[in-house]
């Protein structure tokens, strides 16, 4: 038995009111049928199978891969068409998962479950109690419990639209039955469409076993068709995240103001104060502080590091017991060896920044090599672009670099070497001597400042 996940993901999304399809809306940082792709990609099935329509080339282009295969549903005429678009891909012996591709909230252990709980010739469904159960459709079920059908919103009666036990949509079909009860579907309904939810009563009906499992909660099956309910599905995940991260060792301020993005790694005992935003793949060691208002992509800091308020890192790698920030930004490419310093207003890039350096203010460092102990004072330049090209910029250990110096590359300062303040370095200061590369200062006796000329 090989299993087969296929994501309906063709639908319209009017309600977004976007150009944008609706299952490439983000959910922390990437779209939701990226989230069902890589929960349908743990469960190793056989196949992925995802059914496009309405936008079906942006799609397919934002989120194409190797192990996916596409199935054009040209027609929208309900799920229960659009799972038979990719049928001719399944055998008899499949078991078929259904999954929807704007239900990003679902977990894998969720899935599992399903699978585990369904034997290979019975039907599988998914579903939820629910406080108001508006908009899904309800479980119908006889006076022993058993399942019996699936009746939707519109078609339901006065009393039917009174049961909280809600229809997912999320079903674990086998292969041997289901190109049957997709040819036996009417779309005799309120919509005029071919309702996926009918097989369960084709199944009772020809006595075929129907398991049920109940999601753990509401937003863990719920989709979003607005832009409201795309935040609420947002906020959910970052308090899921949020929940994650403490429970291996951060402490929030405020679990309802950090916002994860991507994928984070954390040791033990890591500060994180408001409004910070993690993003693609971070590394966050023991004792590590972040501080408010910090922008993290794509990073790595180790253990004992502090980054002050209002910094950005990316592509960046922050070695052990560093000092960052308040208001530095480290760009890709930067490396910060233990204990290094990158003050306030400190933009890197490129650049790796030896233990014990210090750059502490107000300064442009970009592709350099600066080694162990060396001081860069406020206001330096590494002129690395002559708008074509760019070049290194080495500075030696123990060196010493003069407040507004601009470092003009391909240059070097040497071990124990100064420049003064103020200078324009345009060639190599040897080890341990004092590079001056300044217009000698002319002072003016009798200059009278000029004064403004009353108006006509």
């Amino acid at each position: 038995m090989n299993l087969h996940v296929v994501i309906l993901a063709a639908g319209q999304g009017t309600r977004m009111r976007s150009a944008l399809p609706k299952v490439l809306h983000p959910v922390a940082g990437k779209p939701m049928l990226e989230h069902v792709i890589d929960s349908a990609r743990a469960l190793a099935p056989a196949g992925i199978h995802v059914v496009i329509g309405h936008g079906a080339e942006k799609v397919r282009e934002t989120l194409d891969a190797a192990d996916l295969n596409w199935v054009l549903q040209s027609e929208q005429l309900g799920t229960g068409h659009a799972v038979a678009q990719a049928l001719p891909h399944v055998n008899d012996a499949d078991q078929v998962l259904v999954l929807y591709g704007d239900v990003p909230l679902l977990t894998v252990e969720t899935l599992k479950s399903l699978i585990e709980q369904t034997p290979v010739d019975s039907l599988g469904m998914l579903t939820v109690l629910l406080g108001d159960p508006t908009g899904y459709g309800r479980i119908l079920r006889n006076a022993e419990g058993q399942v019996q059908a699936i009746v939707e919103q519109k078609d339901a009666s006065p009393e039917q639209l009174q049961i909280r036990e809600g229809n997912t949509g999320i079903m674990l079909l086998p292969g041997s039955r289901i190109q049957a009860w997709l040819t036996g579907l009417s779309n005799n309904n309120a919509q005029g469409e071919y309702y996926l939810t009918d097989v369960v009563e084709l199944a009772v009906s020809q006595a075929v076993e129907v398991s049920v499992v109940q999601a753990s909660d509401e937003l863990e099956v719920m989709g979003a068709n607005n832009r409201q309910q795309l935040s609420v599905l947002e906020r959910a995940w970052q308090a899921r995240e949020a929940e994650r991260l403490m429970v291996q060792g951060a402490s929030l301020a405020d679990p309802a103001r950090l916002d994860v993005r991507g994928v984070v790694s954390i040791g033990r005992d890591i500060r994180i104060d408001v409004n910070v935003v993690l993003e693609g793949r971070v590394v966050i060691e023991d004792d590590v502080t972040i501080e408010a208002h910090c922008v993290i992509r794509d990073s790595v800091i180790k253990a004992g590091s502090v980054i002050k308020a209002f910094s950005h890192l990316e592509g960046a790698e922050v070695g052990e017991n560093c000092d960052v920030g308040p208001y530095a930004r480290l760009r890709p490419g930067t490396v910060l060896q233990r204990k290094a310093k990158v003050g306030n207003f400190v933009e890197t890039k490129k650049t790796v920044v030896g233990a014990g350096s210090k750059i502490n203010h107000l300064s442009y460092v970009g592709d350099a090599e600066v080694g162990e102990g060396a001081n860069i004072g406020a206001g330096t330049i590494t002129c690395n672009y002559d708008g074509v090209n760019k070049f290194v910029t080495r500075i030696g250990d123990g060196a010493f670099i003069g407040s507004n110096t601009a470092l003009v590359a391909p240059v070097s300062v040497g071990r124990m070497a100064t420049t003064a303040a103020g200078s324009t370095i345009t060639q190599d200061v040897p080890e341990a001597t004092l590079g001056v590369g300044r217009a000698r200062q002319r002072n003016v006796e009798g200059w009278k400042r000029p004064v403004k000329q009353p108006k006509d």
